[in-house]
């Protein structure tokens, strides 16, 4: 087992840890809210129509869209293109997300869920 696996581990036992995700109907099924309360999971709710929160939005496709804009690819082209581009992250930028990700959840806090752009200022 890796060293992040073994870290997610220890957190999951623990209870160290807040999951957040979406509204998106498999993390809102009563199946997937059951487990998470039968595994006390501590959940950071996700306000509706939000969003400014997902880091896929804000953090991974940017930097994929960029490396890879305005090309044409075959299906086994764009995957390992899409393959280098991740093989470039290193784990500041994750942390840098994750600092991104709690600068935005207070935004998102301070504006009552109402939909903002970008990162600046309220």
């Amino acid at each position: 087992m890796g060293e992040c696996a073994k870290e997610v581990t220890s957190y999951w036992r623990n209870n160290t840890w807040l999951l957040h995700h979406d509204n998106a109907p498999p993390h809102t099924a009563l199946l997937t809210q059951r487990f998470l309360t039968d595994n006390n999971m501590t959940v950071v709710p996700h306000p509706p129509y939000s969003p400014n929160l997902a880091p896929s939005d804000f953090f991974l496709f940017p930097k994929l869209k960029m490396k890879l804009n305005g090309r044409r690819f075959q299906t086994e082209e764009i995957l390992a293109e899409l393959q280098a581009v991740l093989n470039t992250l290193r784990e500041n930028d994750f942390q840098e997300c994750f600092k991104n990700w709690q600068c935005r959840w207070d935004r998102c806090q301070a504006s009552e869920g109402d939909y903002f752009e970008g990162d600046a200022g309220p």
